[in-house]
């Protein structure tokens, strides 16, 4: 059974992950309960069906990798590092490692940042988006999606509002 690579992130409308400094304290709904969704997106209940994080090493500096301490967790890095504990540092073809990752069966969960994500989207191998909209507009930032892509279909499977976050879940669709 092949696991699947899903891509969870949430952006500002105008499609920043950060802002220039990494930050993501805007990452807040509007307080607004009225169209709220009865249905929850649960992050927990998401993290329970993942078997490995892979972020990149921005993230790995500011301590993300310790929120998955009972994941594996493998941190793209063009520096040579030993692994430990759980982490696991990996350099060059982060698809393929990645890829037969998925072909044993685990679920790997796209953590962060737009240039680590980048290659999975030109390759189109990300199985699901699940991408959480906040009603914000940074202006400036890090960018999800870095331009140049491949067009690729999805169909809208799950959506949740809360405050004024929109969570959107997709998957590729059948060609």
């Amino acid at each position: 059974m092949s696991g699947k690579i899903i891509l969870n992130l949430a952006i500002s409308l105008d499609g920043y992950i950060a802002d220039e400094d990494g930050g993501f304290d805007w990452i807040v709904g509007d307080g607004n309960a009225t169209l709220n969704t009865e249905n929850k997106w649960d992050f927990a209940e998401f993290l329970e069906e993942i078997d490995v994080v892979l972020m990149g090493k921005k993230c790995y500096d500011q301590n993300f990798h310790k929120d998955y301490q009972r994941k594996e967790v493998y941190i793209a890095t063009s520096e040579e590092k030993d692994n430990y504990e759980n982490y696991h540092f990996i350099r060059g073809n982060i698809c393929r490692t990645i890829s037969e990752l998925k072909k044993e069966g685990k679920n790997i969960f796209l953590f962060g940042g737009g240039s680590v994500i980048d290659p999975f989207v030109k390759a189109d191998i990300i199985d699901e988006y699940i991408i959480g909209i906040i009603p914000t507009i940074l202006g400036k930032g890090r960018k999800l999606f870095l331009g140049n892509n491949p067009k690729i279909d999805l169909k809208l499977q799950a959506y949740y509002v809360e405050e004024g976050i929109t969570v959107m879940k997709y998957s590729k669709r059948d060609k």
